[in-house]
């Protein structure tokens, strides 16, 4: 162990437990530190931000919450991964779940199993999202200065001979998938486009003002699958964002 690392944790561990704060020679007591080791890691833990002093006595610091969010967003990831794996399971499908941040499609987690694989990721979804589901369903989110913007920095190229061939073609689609219609949650059907042999469905999830998608892929010869299943995620969807247990704050 290292020892300098648990006295500076004995140290912040002694700050929590006073509200109003102490003076260094009062944690240094109760943390059985001699006084020149506690002023020594008690400035090392102010000049990160773990502490504060102020009027002779140190408090929490500002990085101090940094520390809970980080173990929220373990936990929201988890929760994630929890749901997709439960998805899976359920609808006999692998289910993808991917967010568009800082101008780029991200694809968070994937759910599979032996017996219903996933499609393998043989060219980057991030510059294809022209030719998949999850891509078109989160492009379908976007203003159209951000679609341009992303366009401009992956421009459309067919992948198979099923994909869209021309920029235009994409913008109509998409425009064709207006979100402000009476089915919010309208599925994106993509036959082939990415992979052959596969066919795939992606639905938005609205939740805060990260577009997001999650999707469904069947062999392109269990093809009458895929509405069925999608409107099975669609329900599964609907619950999960009503009941406030799935978020994508990532």
């Amino acid at each position: 162990m290292i020892g300098s690392v648990q006295r500076a944790l004995r140290l912040l561990e002694a700050v929590g437990s006073h509200r109003n704060g102490a003076s260094a020679k009062q944690l240094a007591r109760e943390a059985g530190l001699p006084l020149a080791t506690t002023y020594h890691l008690l400035r090392t833990l102010a000049h990160e931000g773990y502490l504060h002093r102020e009027n002779g006595v140190f408090r929490l610091g500002a990085s101090v919450p940094l520390l809970a969010r980080d173990e929220a967003l373990q936990n929201r990831r988890s929760k994630i991964v929890e749901t997709l794996r439960s998805l899976c399971d359920r609808l006999g499908a692998p289910v993808y779940f991917a967010v568009y941040r800082d101008g780029e499609i991200e694809l968070v987690s994937v759910a599979d199993s032996p017996q219903t694989p996933a499609v393998e990721e043989w060219v980057d979804f991030r510059t294809t999202g022209h030719a998949h589901a999850i891509g078109q369903c989160l492009l379908s989110q976007l203003d159209a200065a951000a679609r341009r913007d992303h366009l401009d920095r992956h421009p459309v190229f067919a992948l198979t001979a099923h994909s869209v061939r021309s920029e235009g073609a994409l913008l109509t689609r998409l425009a064709a998938l207006d979100r402000t219609a009476r089915d919010p949650l309208r599925p994106v059907i993509e036959r082939q486009e990415y992979v052959l042999g596969t066919v795939c469905a992606a639905l938005p999830m609205t939740v805060g003002a990260t577009p997001a998608a999650m999707a469904i892929s069947v062999p392109h010869d269990k093809e009458e699958r895929l509405l069925p299943t999608v409107e099975r995620l669609r329900r599964e969807i609907s619950t999960l964002l009503t009941s406030g247990t799935f978020s994508i704050s990532m």
